[in-house]
């Protein structure tokens, strides 16, 4: 009886195959696990966002249910519009100013301090939590205790005495965006501290014994291990930073009254939610809202590579 033996090539093809299979199996696997993910996002932001590209370059009118209403195509008229009113330019430079102040506050104190918490010290569970509660406590609540702070009649301006500026803090055209960029930042801080924490925990121990033995203080190790370890969550930080920056709402909308005083606190989705809502020009706020996409992905690109630069 003759018994067939599989050559050496024929057993490294079915192997292949097999790898290929199993390729091929774990990638549909994959997509499978992906795909409610996926179709949350093209619900959520695909679909909406090709919806207010089409809004902006038409002339669009909210209406009741069952009422229909043309909506000629205008083509850039919206967008002329966008660029030559005065308030929207002082919106993006608002916002300019609270990046400028906030990003930079947030990167260097919740690194500062994630570092701090992340060393051996009494407390620490107690003070990791005390700088988390801010982020989940409701902004109407935290905007009380920043009025009760800041207000005109605050606890600040009373301790300050005749130091305290005049307008007050949140009614001074010069001084309302900086402290709402101090409120967000005091906000959102544990938040940003506990992506660090995390980052801290894949930076080897080692690289610190090893800089400790080169004669490296706790400065030089921070910046020389620490600083280079979690550039990642970093370039994380950063980037979220802008993205919530930029689409920034509730706190001057709270703290200020809608953006004064004379749009001094005013954020282009703020200003959206005046023109589309209140005033009744979706197509303007449309139109608004893709030039803020466009903006905010040039900022965050331009930070990324900055951040990452270095690798």
């Amino acid at each position: 009886m003759t018994h067939l033996t599989p050559t050496a090539d024929g057993g490294r093809t079915s192997r292949k195959g097999a790898a290929a299979r199993l390729g091929r199996i774990r990638s549909l696997t994959g997509m499978l696990f992906v795909s409610p993910y996926v179709l949350f996002v093209f619900a959520v932001f695909a679909v909406p966002l090709v919806y207010t590209v089409w809004i902006s370059v038409h002339r669009f009118y909210f209406t009741a249910p069952g009422t229909h209403v043309d909506a000629p195509w205008v083509g850039l008229a919206n967008y002329r519009d966008v660029f030559t009113d005065p308030v929207v330019g002082r919106a993006f430079v608002n916002i300019a100013v609270f990046l400028v102040i906030n990003v930079p506050l947030t990167v260097i104190l919740s690194l500062v301090l994630a570092s701090a918490l992340n060393a051996k010290i009494r407390f620490r569970s107690f003070f990791r939590a005390a700088y988390y509660l801010p982020y989940i406590t409701a902004s109407v609540a935290l905007v009380a205790v920043w009025q009760f702070l800041f207000g005109t009649d605050g606890f600040v301006n009373h301790a300050l005495g005749s130091l305290a500026p005049d307008p007050s803090w949140l009614v001074n055209s010069h001084l309302a965006m900086p402290m709402i960029a101090f409120f967000v930042t005091w906000k959102q801080l544990g938040f940003f501290v506990m992506l660090y924490l995390a980052a801290l925990q894949n930076v080897s121990k080692e690289l610190y014994e090893a800089a400790a033995v080169d004669g490296a203080g706790r400065i030089r190790q921070f910046f020389s291990v620490t600083v280079p370890g979690v550039r990642p969550a970093t370039t994380l930080v950063v980037i979220y930073a802008i993205i919530t920056g930029a689409n920034l709402f509730s706190e001057p909308y709270l703290l200020t009254g809608g953006g004064g005083p004379d749009h001094a606190s005013v954020s282009p989705v703020l200003l959206m939610y005046q023109k589309g809502i209140e005033q009744g020009h979706p197509d303007f706020a449309a139109a608004l809202g893709v030039v803020l996409v466009c903006f905010v992905l040039v900022i965050s690109l331009a930070a990324r590579k900055l951040t990452e630069r270095g690798n």
